[in-house]
């Protein structure tokens, strides 16, 4: 399950307000900006993780996505300027 990063109500950015620990229940509360990967949409956060594991060939994510590398390469552009407008509202 993704992490909501938008509010129902209102639609502006959610923050972290508070981390468990599951195994001894230690609470710190506080106001933590979430990162901007958690940011990203399940789709776009699993196309980063395949462009980490194929160490940034966007020939070989092609290939095993078995799309053109056009398609690859827009896809990362468009991630890139996503990234960068998230970066930019810090």
């Amino acid at each position: 399950m993704k992490l909501p990063i938008y509010c129902p109500s209102c639609a502006q950015k959610l923050s972290v307000s508070k981390l468990l620990c599951t195994t001894c229940e230690t609470e710190v509360t506080g106001k933590y900006e979430m990162p901007v990967f958690m940011q990203l949409s399940v789709e776009e956060q699993e196309f980063f993780m395949a462009f980490l594991l194929c160490s940034g060939s966007l020939k070989e994510m092609a290939t095993q996505m078995g799309k053109s590398y056009p398609t690859v390469r827009n896809k990362l552009d468009d991630l890139i300027v996503k990234i960068k407008k998230l970066n930019d509202e810090k």
